[in-house]
């Protein structure tokens, strides 16, 4: 879980995935949980948070029965499919979810 502050200091990365969330369409169901995802697991570093931000809103759409693909979050938020096939599962684990063993 995060803290209430959280919002408060990831504001940038959280403009980047309403960024993400509205070229891809997503409703609000998806962009509100991507968003819960990401401030569940916010990474230390400054040059993980791109690829964290595009793996929440990969995971948030899946949650939201929203879905769209991993290339095509990937190509909306910048960054290599890969990354998001590397991370949305243990995102998904952090925020409490189970994730599909497929």
């Amino acid at each position: 879980m995060y803290r209430a502050g959280d919002e408060f200091d990831q504001q940038q990365w959280l403009d980047d995935l309403d960024s993400v969330a509205g070229e891809l369409q997503l409703d609000a169901e998806a962009k509100t949980t991507a968003k819960d995802i990401f401030l569940s697991a916010v990474p230390g570093e400054e040059r993980s948070k791109p690829a964290v931000v595009a793996a929440s809103v990969y995971a948030g759409s899946l949650i939201a029965g929203d879905q769209r693909s991993q290339t095509a979050v990937a190509d909306a938020a910048d960054v290599s499919r890969l990354v998001i096939q590397q991370r949305w599962k243990e995102l998904l684990e952090e925020a409490g979810f189970d994730a599909p063993s497929w």
